[in-house]
């Protein structure tokens, strides 16, 4: 029996449908969700997400702002433009696109942006929002994974999740939000010991290590359900060779475009293993977006409705 694939691409339409009908809404009684997104320099991959997320605003008819500060811009002039959307009423999200350039103080930037306006989830205060189970806004990608697993069918409760990476965007909160779905959770990272072995534990395998298709058949147990959150870049022809094989698409791809994009888990192995996997890319990417702007309106609907809205998970 073959492994079922989980396109995240349906999921993500499904949500942007269930978004169009609340952002109607919005816009009739008083005005349309505003977000606005600021993309400091011109790092090529950041340029393409930004272009993505301003599109799902238009399609969803949100109002979006794009600011460009120059690559060369301090700390304290990108802190009076989050000061000045912060006092913007139209404006109900922002969203400061990573990476930042080096000479900029990010912890600074995050906490600068108002809590009420942080879409991303990643406030000090809306982060204790996730550990207690407070309503909030939660960080896009875990959460897109969440309701990914849920419109699939795929039992959580009672499960073990191992996640695999710690970070402040992806891992911990990931791990957060299954505990308060009933699984029990195990965190890994780049130096834990018998990573393998942890990983076949898993029922549902969560990668967010950073590593070109490094979890491989040796690390899922089979009938799992992996979802691989990694976007990686290779251009090395014996490195896409040793992935896909000699004779594969992917080297015609690669020479016709430079580089090949892939996930953090092998391609090919965890389709011999796994009982359920996100590719990479189609898979976790397309909900990140969908999650953005879910956690948009409903910061829109917090402050012009004055009610709660549900959380984003």
């Amino acid at each position: 029996m073959s492994a079922r694939v989980l396109d995240g691409k349906r999921i993500r339409d499904e949500i942007l449908a269930e978004l169009r009908g609340r952002v109607a809404d919005l816009a009739a009684e008083q005005r349309p969700p505003g977000l606005a997104v600021i993309l400091v320099g011109n790092d090529p991959a950041s340029e393409i997400y930004v272009r993505n997320k301003v599109r799902a605003c238009a399609e969803l008819g949100i109002y979006s702002e794009k600011l460009t500060p120059r690559a060369s811009i301090c700390t304290e002039d990108l802190l009076g433009i989050i000061e000045g959307l912060n006092q913007r009423p139209e404006i109900d999200g922002i969203l400061l696109q990573r990476p930042l350039p080096k000479q900029i103080d990010t912890r600074r930037t995050v906490v600068a942006i108002s809590a009420d306006k942080d879409v991303d989830g990643f406030h000090p205060l809306n982060v204790g929002n996730l550990v207690e189970g407070f309503p909030g806004p939660r960080a896009c990608t875990p959460a897109g994974i969440l309701e990914l697993l849920k419109r699939y069918g795929i039992a959580i409760a009672g499960r073990h999740a191992v996640v695999v990476g710690r970070s402040d965007i992806v891992g911990k909160p990931m791990a957060i939000m299954l505990l308060h779905e009933n699984a029990t959770v195990t965190i890994c990272h780049s130096r834990t010991t018998n990573l393998a072995e942890e990983c076949r534990r898993a029922d549902i395998l969560v990668a967010a290590i950073g590593r070109a298709a490094f979890i491989g058949r040796g690390h899922i147990k089979p009938g799992a359900t992996v979802i691989d959150v990694g976007m990686n870049r290779i251009s090395d022809p014996r490195e896409v060779e040793r992935i896909y094989g000699a004779g594969s698409d992917k080297l015609e791809q690669l020479a016709q475009k430079g580089s090949v994009l892939l996930g953090d888990v092998h391609p090919l192995q965890v389709a011999e293993v796994a009982g359920a996997y996100t590719p990479a890319p189609g898979g976790v990417g397309p909900l990140t977006i969908a999650m953005l702007m879910s956690n948009t309106v409903a910061a829109a609907e917090r402050k012009l409705l004055k009610s709660p809205s549900p959380v984003a998970c």
